[in-house]
């Protein structure tokens, strides 16, 4: 076997190892895509900074880009790409929170926010420890799968329960949560469930950062649903 065959862990390495780069792509880790500019922002450096590191995230393959009209849009390249940023952020020293506006957003992202397309933080981890003592989904060989039971269950809640066997994606996966260091549900499945909890207005998206809101009828809903306990939200750690 050729020494080209393995993997250039190295390079991906330094690619995710520089500051600025690292706040982009944390700003991406929601699944949305985002604009050169906002990246920027949320870098904190210049318009033209950050156009060449953008250029080297999309070069090694951790970011795509779009053009609308005069606009570039970027996003994480496939799940993948999420989820080695996630267990990064899992066996990562906390930093130091140096204002109210932070400590806040720190506070919502620990309760409830999305890991990518999949639903996190303690109330994503509160969700996936019902499916499993429901027995709606088991752990298997490290995986998730789907009993009939939750097959049902799912499918009467509109969860669109379709899984291409070509999809390089597994249908369903435990994925460590880096607040809670637990698992929540991730995978096609996970991915699935996220996003009918946000068509039945269960959860919304927060401004200016990936974390989610619970509502009322979320509150109403997983505890009906699947008595799922909601927890209440932690303080941030100051």
């Amino acid at each position: 076997m050729s020494s080209s065959s393995s993997p250039n862990v190295s390079e991906v390495a330094s690619l995710i190892g520089e500051p600025s780069r690292v706040a982009m792509l944390l700003s991406l880790l929601g699944g949305k895509a985002l604009p050169a500019s906002e990246l920027a922002r949320a870098a904190r450096i210049t318009p033209q900074t950050a156009s060449a590191h953008l250029s080297k995230l999309v070069e090694g393959g951790l970011l795509v880009n779009e053009s609308y009209g005069r606009h570039r849009y970027y996003r994480l390249a496939n799940a993948e790409v999420a989820h080695a940023i996630e267990a990064l952020l899992a066996i990562a020293t906390p930093k130091p929170i140096r204002s109210l506006r932070e400590s806040d957003q720190v506070r919502a992202m620990r309760y409830a926010r999305t890991c990518y397309d999949h639903l996190a933080g303690e109330v994503g981890v509160a969700l996936t420890d019902r499916l499993l003592a429901l027995q709606l989904i088991e752990e298997i060989d490290q995986d998730f799968v789907l009993t009939e039971a939750g097959k049902d269950k799912l499918g009467k809640l509109g969860v669109d329960l379709h899984f291409s066997p070509k999809s390089r994606r597994r249908f369903a996966r435990p994925c460590l949560d880096w607040s809670e260091r637990r698992h929540h549900l991730a995978g096609v499945l996970g991915a699935s469930l996220t996003k009918r909890l946000f068509e039945l207005g269960w959860i919304e998206r927060m401004p200016d950062c990936r974390a989610v809101r619970l509502t009322p009828a979320g509150e109403t809903g997983l505890t009906e649903q699947f008595g799922v306990p909601i927890p209440p939200p932690k303080e941030a750690v100051r």
